[in-house]
């Protein structure tokens, strides 16, 4: 096994995450491009926190989410860089932001349970879309007649809302907010509209 230095190691890592398509975790990093050197798991994560420390004070930062390390731009820098993206995109409707919400903070949950709090049926398009977009996925079924679907997130879904697990979700109406902001951003999202009748 060859051997690598501080310097070289954290400029390997630094390149690895810069062109990579996702998240690298630690595990990938040794699994791929460190597999030939003798590299402890401590200096890994020591080359991590230098490199988030050196962009700080930049425009990219180096962020930890569930599925590993990446870089993203400033959220405060957001209003100038949508601008790179001039095309209009579909929003997110209030009925999929709430469906969201709601599995987020009472997963694994039915859709039942998500129309008994929400008091509309919940459009099979909504469900289509964020499965669509890997934000959640069925994880069982509920042993209740008819077996319905229990529904979670995903680490997609953090990875997305920069969050390295659920416990780092905020309380529910900032989450909300937050899915709002997004929503305003006009982010890219397939379509979302709830085009349910009231439950009776």
């Amino acid at each position: 096994m060859k051997k690598i230095n501080a310097q070289q190691l954290k400029q390997l890592i630094e390149a690895t995450i810069f062109v990579s398509d996702g998240p690298v975790s630690i595990e990938k990093l040794k699994n791929t491009v460190l597999a030939d050197f003798t590299v402890a798991d401590k200096a890994i994560k020591s080359a991590l926190d230098e490199l988030m420390l050196d962009y700080r004070p930049r425009g990219i930062q180096l962020v930890e989410v569930a599925s590993g390390f990446r870089f993203q731009s400033l959220d405060s820098l957001s209003p100038w860089l949508s601008r790179l993206w001039q095309e209009s995109s579909p929003r997110y409707s209030r009925a999929m932001l709430e469906t969201l919400a709601l599995i987020a903070y009472r997963q694994p949950i039915t859709r039942g349970e998500i129309e008994q709090v929400r008091g509309v049926a919940v459009s099979s398009n909504i469900i289509k879309t964020l499965t669509e977009r890997e934000w959640i996925k069925v994880v069982g079924h509920k042993e209740v007649p008819g077996r319905p679907a229990l529904y979670a997130t995903t680490k997609q879904f953090l990875d997305y809302f920069s969050l390295k697990s659920l416990s780092d979700l905020p309380n529910a109406d900032a989450f909300m907010q937050s899915l709002e902001d997004v929503a305003d951003a006009s982010l890219h999202v397939l379509g979302d509209s709830d085009q349910t009748e009231p439950l009776h």
